[in-house]
């Protein structure tokens, strides 16, 4: 993991504004209509091309390729892995439940509506080895270009994979997790080996408690995660912690969130996994509050906190001062050292996704740049 001595960096959580014309393309795959893939591939080189360039124009200090060639942080596993071919997975929200009008709304997103969840139904084995090397040679090209050294890659944990599709093949759910774990290696290790932080996305970890776990009690549940850590630990055994991170959400849509489960309830064993970076919600209403949390929880030695200090479902721009006044209440309880500013969630969490307008994106960035150097003048004197 990239750390600092002399200021507080900067990165975000993964997937930033796509293009509209590549979004109408990934449209036109997602629903089965042809698509020439070398045309798609040559978009999608230009489109990380120019989202770098606008991370480093905004003051990001760790960029990626704002995952360009994903129709969304998890469902693009269904194109690099085999197995998956059953009928699509269905979604209770539990906070959206009491609130069937809402729910019409989210669920309609258009991007969330075109998304294709099929089931597993075979071995999984990986199908398409080349498209992981593809996305870290599109990043690694394009951040040469502006000199940029650090950078940073998502991929879909074998948690948030059980998620999304549902197991119809194996015969129970840990051997499912571990199936996905070995298939995902792969990913995982094509992206570390290029030289890219590897972050692994993990809302399975807290979304997971109000979807997928919801009829379990909460030691039930933290059952569950363990074993989804357990799992994700297999499948990055042989990458250093400090070339990993990981992201962990509520989920990235305008819900009550009422049901979340508090951070408190759940950091411990997220504290088990092998990231040395841990990215988290810390801004929305929702999830502010739980900085004070690190006044009784000791910060693992070696581990680094990436809280969010910009929210990822609204077009208000946080103003740097805000900022700089969230970055310091985890450092006064952290270290300085062990802080890194991000953002909620992503920007483009699924292909179409616009809850936040592409140019207020940038503003929000570029504020929280500003945040930082405002924050870094206090700390770093």
């Amino acid at each position: 993991m990239i750390r600092s001595t002399e200021r507080f960096l900067t990165t975000h959580t993964g997937s930033l504004p796509r293009p509209p014309d590549l979004i109408r393309t990934m449209y036109a795959k997602e629903e089965g209509v042809p698509v020439d893939p070398q045309a798609l591939a040559a978009r999608v080189r230009g489109a990380v091309a120019e989202v770098v360039g606008k991370q480093v124009e905004a003051g990001v200090d760790i960029i990626n390729d704002g995952e360009m060639s994903k129709p969304s942080y998890a469902t693009y596993v269904k194109d690099r892995l085999a197995g998956f071919g059953g009928t699509g997975n269905t979604f209770v929200y539990q906070d959206l439940a009491a609130f069937p009008e809402l729910q019409k709304r989210v669920f309609g997103d258009p991007g969330r509506s075109r998304r294709k969840t099929p089931a597993c139904n075979g071995p999984i084995s990986v199908r398409d080895p080349a498209a992981a090397q593809a996305d870290a040679a599109n990043l690694l090209a394009a951040a040469s270009t502006v000199n940029k050294a650090a950078t940073f890659m998502s991929a879909a944990s074998p948690g948030v994979v059980s998620l999304f599709f549902r197991n119809d093949h194996y015969p129970n759910h840990e051997k499912y997790l571990f199936a996905i774990a070995d298939a995902m290696r792969h990913e995982y290790e094509t992206v570390a080996k290029a030289g890219i932080i590897l972050q692994i996305d993990c809302p399975d970890l807290a979304m997971g408690r109000h979807i997928q776990y919801a009829a379990l009690d909460l030691p039930e549940f933290r059952k569950r995660i363990d074993m989804h850590i357990a799992a994700l630990n297999h499948a990055v055994s042989g990458i250093a912690p400090e070339q990993l991170r990981m992201h962990v959400c509520w989920g990235n849509y305008e819900g009550p969130h009422h049901c979340d489960v508090p951070l408190a309830d759940i950091v411990d064993i997220v504290f088990k996994a092998r990231p040395s970076a841990i990215s988290f919600e810390a801004a929305n209403p929702r999830h502010a509050h739980e900085w004070t949390l690190f006044e009784r929880v000791k910060l693992p030695d070696g581990k680094v906190l990436i809280p969010g200090v910009l929210e990822s479902k609204s077009n208000f721009i946080e103003h740097p001062e805000l900022v700089a006044q969230r970055i310091g209440r985890y450092a006064n309880l952290v270290g300085r050292e062990n802080v890194i500013a991000g953002s909620d969630c992503g920007y483009g969490t699924w292909v179409g996704q616009a809850a936040v307008d592409p140019d207020v994106v940038w503003a929000k960035l570029a504020a929280m740049a500003e945040g930082a150097r405002l924050a870094s003048r206090k700390f770093w004197k």
